[in-house]
């Protein structure tokens, strides 16, 4: 499985961005997709996770309410849709597939990682 996210590009604070990441491979609806993100000088973090169906999603709570995860089974892609973009927001996003199905927090729960994708929001 490989993955590539794409998206990422430098917008004003309260604009917005959307976030795609592509999955190679059969089988894209079995697994559960997530986006973790790192800012610099920071250990990465949790950002979003939907199932494989789409019918279930988690946020962390620093995005609740302005980022939105979904996917496209028939396209293989899951999307992260960011709006009312913070500085804080700034870092680089990775998409991340679990094989397990899970919608976990945990680095520890995804298999397979893209390459990252770097948002920056300037003030």
């Amino acid at each position: 499985v490989q993955l590539q996210a794409s998206g990422g590009g430098l917008v004003q604070a309260g604009g917005s961005l959307r976030l795609s990441c592509a999955a190679s491979g059969r089988s894209f609806n079995r697994y559960g997709m997530g986006w973790f993100r790192q800012a610099p000088g920071k250990e990465r973090e949790f950002v979003a996770a939907i199932s494989r169906s789409g019918s279930n999603t988690r946020y962390a709570d620093s995005v609740k309410g302005r980022f939105t995860i979904s996917r496209d089974n028939v396209k293989n892609t899951v999307y992260l849709q960011m709006n009312s973009l913070k500085p804080e927001d700034t870092a680089v996003y990775y998409c991340a597939l679990a094989t397990a199905q899970a919608m976990g927090v945990l680095e520890s729960e995804y298999d397979y990682w893209g390459q990252g994708t770097l948002v920056t929001v300037s003030s």
